[in-house]
């Protein structure tokens, strides 16, 4: 079951360019400030009332957000939706013929279990399932 949009992940060139614009003209929280070596990016939340947004700055050229740049700029780069049991929403996407881009969940920002739908099966939007321990235990 999707809960609720979670964040809306923007990629950017750089973390510390785009931030003036979200804490100083639209004045969201920071939140913080983490890598994430498996996607090879360095990821920052600010939070913006129901959501939050989550600016993605690649580490390296080869990283997927270095090549999503590359192709189409800087942008909006997914949407992520809060879910119940993410193994199980997992299966059910998989045997419902759509395409999961991760056939198992993997360790994201915040240490959430995460992954995503292809955008060919999600009319052209890449989506992220995400799951946070600390959800788990309500």
């Amino acid at each position: 079951m999707i809960k609720r949009i979670d964040h809306i992940g923007i990629a950017v060139t750089s973390i510390a360019e785009a931030l003036p614009l979200y804490t100083n003209v639209f004045q969201l929280e920071l939140e913080g400030i983490e890598i994430v070596e498996d996607q090879r990016v360095r990821v920052a939340f600010l939070n913006a009332g129901n959501t939050k947004l989550e600016l993605v700055e690649a580490l390296s050229k080869d990283s997927p957000i270095a090549q999503f740049i590359e192709k189409r700029g800087e942008g909006i780069h997914h949407i992520a939706f809060s879910v119940e049991n993410i193994s199980s929403r997992i299966e059910e996407i998989n045997n419902g013929g759509l395409h999961m881009i991760d056939k198992t969940a993997r360790i994201g920002a915040h240490q959430a279990q995460i992954a995503f739908l292809h955008p060919k099966s999600g009319g052209g939007v890449l989506y992220e399932l995400c799951e946070h321990e600390e959800e788990e235990e309500k």
